[in-house]
């Protein structure tokens, strides 16, 4: 008998490792789709706050632009059209927006602030195709045991925390940071998988 062939892959909108492996955890097939400078220095999808936008409503609307700033650059390419996906990750601290650090010296203060407390991160994840976009939240609380500051001297110095919203992997050496979790571990990754698998079914992508 033969193998069913597999659907096309969809465009991931998205530079990060993690989503990567968590699209190929589920079996979605994706080509990625990279955007000029990157996605922060791409004039229609600035990853700015808005005076007074909510964590929530930043999250959702930059998902939203990147999956849409996708499918117009799928055009101009003159790409094959198919779905575009993409995420956008941050933390919520005390109704606060907190980003990826600028330095060493910005993350080791994010770390300091998460310090024996709880915070909420949010990941919205995106899909667009033709003029339809869809979008999910995920709202994830983790809270952080008491961080010495030799263990966050350590861990700013190893590099990871810098390309991380929050300035922490929990898929890294910062899991043993983390006291609690509530919500999806896969979406304080970066990519929650149970919205994706979701989404991906209203666009027909079979997972």
């Amino acid at each position: 008998m033969m193998s069913p062939i597999p659907p096309a892959p969809i465009y991931l909108a998205s530079r990060s490792p993690r989503r990567r492996e968590l699209l190929t955890q589920i079996g979605v097939h994706y080509e990625l789709l990279l955007f000029r400078g990157g996605n922060r220095q791409d004039p229609e999808i600035l990853e700015t706050a808005l005076p007074h936008e909510r964590p929530e409503d930043y999250v959702i609307r930059v998902a939203r632009a990147k999956a849409g700033h996708g499918v117009r650059l799928c055009g101009l390419r003159g790409l094959a059209s198919r779905p575009v996906l993409s995420a956008d990750t941050t933390l919520d601290v005390d109704g606060v927006i907190v980003g990826k650090p600028a330095d060493e010296a910005e993350a080791s203060a994010i770390l300091k602030h998460l310090s024996g407390r709880e915070h909420r991160v949010l990941t919205a994840v995106a899909v667009a195709h033709g003029d339809i976009i869809e979008h999910a939240l995920s709202i994830s609380e983790v809270r952080f045991r008491v961080l010495g500051d030799d263990e966050i001297r350590r861990y700013v110095r190893s590099g990871e925390p810098l390309d991380k919203a929050g300035a922490y992997g929990i898929q890294g050496r910062a899991a043993i940071f983390v006291e609690s979790i509530a919500g999806s571990h896969s979406g304080i990754v970066g990519l929650p998988l149970c919205e994706t698998a979701l989404l991906l079914r209203q666009f027909g992508y079979p997972v």
